[in-house]
């Protein structure tokens, strides 16, 4: 068995690469809904990007942008976590009126654009990610090993949402888990790019850490909690609360 201690001196790009690949295996958890009523699958749903979000806020303020601060000052390090939570804005909002222009101009075509749409959106996610686990590893194993949590409970919700609207929008079930794998395995490409270019020009510290924390504070904010806020039941999004603040803890107390 091998201990922390040792564990901490294993070589980083190993590290990248071993949890780089770890996000690429997490495509396949949609494969456990097959097996899953529709009703029990949504409940699911709602509590991981309940618990998705709160690890992403928590994540984001009390270790990406908090360590942050190591190596730059407090306002250089919020210009960039407001650069980084406007990129995210910007991409997502460049994604739907690509697929509303594409569908426009080609709505007799039987192949909805959006399936094309989500794994090109998520390849493009997944090579961030890969540069943001790569970034933390660089740091220290441990920010690297809670980066990689964040990033982890992140994907899981995500993946299950992908595959379901790609199943949704016509793709075939073994089809869909099959292209899902490749689209998430961009984030080895993003750790063994983010690993080279922090060698080169030793950037990763300065900037790409608040550069995520903007990042997750987008993604929680802005895709999750809004999701969220959907349930009426009141006893459900009680539920959903609590686990969010569940999330927020978990990630705040590592």
């Amino acid at each position: 068995m091998i201990s922390f201690p040792s564990f901490l001196t294993i070589h980083p790009l190993i590290l990248i690469l071993l949890f780089t690949f770890i996000d690429g295996l997490l495509a396949f958890v949609g494969i456990f809904s097959l097996w899953m009523s529709d009703e029990t699958f949504s409940k699911m749903l709602l509590a991981l990007v309940s618990l998705s979000a709160g690890a992403l806020l928590g994540g984001a303020i009390f270790h990406l942008f908090k360590k942050s601060l190591e190596y730059v000052n407090y306002d250089t390090s919020a210009y960039i976590m407001i650069s980084g939570l406007l990129f995210f804005f910007v991409m997502e909002r460049y994604m739907h009126w690509h697929h509303e222009h594409k569908w426009e101009k080609d709505n007799e075509s039987k192949i909805h654009p959006t399936s094309m749409l989500i794994l090109f959106g998520d390849g493009i996610h997944n090579i961030f990610d890969g540069l943001i686990i790569a970034g933390s590893f660089l740091v220290s194993v441990k920010l690297g090993l809670t980066t990689s949590l964040m990033v982890f409970l992140h994907e899981i919700p995500q993946e299950l949402g992908d595959f379901g609207a790609l199943v949704y929008y016509g793709m075939d079930k073994k089809a869909a888990l099959i292209y899902s794998f490749l689209a998430q395995l961009t984030c080895i490409l993003g750790g063994i790019l983010g690993y080279f270019v922090d060698k080169a020009f030793k950037i990763f510290p300065h900037y790409l850490l608040p550069f995520a924390a903007g990042g997750f504070l987008y993604i929680s904010m802005s895709d999750l909690i809004p999701e969220i806020h959907k349930e009426k039941d009141i006893k459900k999004a009680t539920i959903s609360a609590m686990v969010f603040v569940l999330g927020l803890l978990m990630i705040s107390l590592l």
